[in-house]
């Protein structure tokens, strides 16, 4: 399949870009390193897995993803431009950041509260950006915040928002609501996991949960390990108190996580 995919897409890129190794994927798509040729700059390009694709309007995420690309912010990784295979699968292309995942970095034990402060500001500058431009991440987690320099930037904004609304268009142009969710369990808000309608209150409460795993140095449900158990928690269960994890973290602190984590979106700041 690998194979597959790096000769599909490299008949799609022509000569702007060289492929390079495969970086591994994410939830939603294969990742690819390659080169630019025009400005001779490393890129990385990401295609939607074959089972997202497959009910995907290639047209249709194409310009939402394009509709992400106008989004400003130093604090959000820019989409660069976005095209489809001739089996129609899905890519964009994103600057290549050096540094690490907030994931690789949680996988050296919880994060200073002074370091925390500054890295989940910098994400909810992320947030601010988009929200104004009533645009939704719906995936915030570790793994889409990558650390650079010392600060935080947030990668692959529009791309949940772009295949759900083009997988609506390919099912039903009317259709706005499928009943699923794309997302990641361990950082869904409850309205999210349940697949009800979503709005910028989702992005807070999966901000809540990264802000929560920096500080507490483990999930707020850290027994749930699987995805039904992962979503029935963020459902119906109620996190210990980020105070009570003696981290010598501020109270006020504590206070403003654990109101991101309210069940009910108006109850989230």
């Amino acid at each position: 399949m690998t194979a597959d995919l790096r000769e599909s897409l490299g008949r799609a890129l022509g000569n702007a870009y060289l492929l390079g190794n495969e970086l591994g994927g994410g939830g939603m798509s294969r990742v690819f390193l390659a080169q630019e040729t025009a400005l001779d700059r490393p890129v990385v390009i990401k295609a939607l897995l074959p089972e997202l694709a497959s009910g995907v309007s290639a047209q249709r995420f194409a310009r939402e993803v394009h509709a992400a690309a106008t989004l400003q912010s130093p604090h959000i990784v820019p989409v660069l431009s976005a095209g489809h295979t001739t089996d129609e699968i899905p890519y964009y292309i994103m600057p290549f950041v050096r540094g690490e995942t907030l994931r690789v970095r949680l996988a050296r034990g919880r994060v200073p509260y002074a370091e925390t402060v500054q890295l989940v500001g910098d994400v909810a500058k992320a947030l601010a950006a988009a929200h104004e431009a009533d645009m939704v991440h719906r995936d915030i987690k570790p793994d889409n915040i990558l650390l650079t320099g010392g600060a935080a930037a947030v990668t692959d904004f529009g791309i949940a928002h772009a295949i759900h609304a083009a997988r609506a268009e390919a099912l039903d142009p009317m259709l706005t609501s499928l009943g699923t969710s794309l997302g990641t369990p361990g950082y869904m808000a409850p309205e999210q996991a349940c697949g009800d309608a979503i709005d910028a209150r989702t992005d807070v409460y999966s901000w809540g949960v990264v802000a929560y795993e920096m500080i507490a140095g483990h999930h707020p449900f850290p027994t749930a390990h699987t995805a039904q158990r992962l979503i029935a928690a963020q459902i119906s269960e109620r996190p210990a108190h980020l105070s009570a994890q003696q981290t010598g973290t501020p109270a006020w602190f504590c206070k403003l996580v654990m109101s991101c984590l309210a069940k009910e979106p108006n109850l989230r700041p």
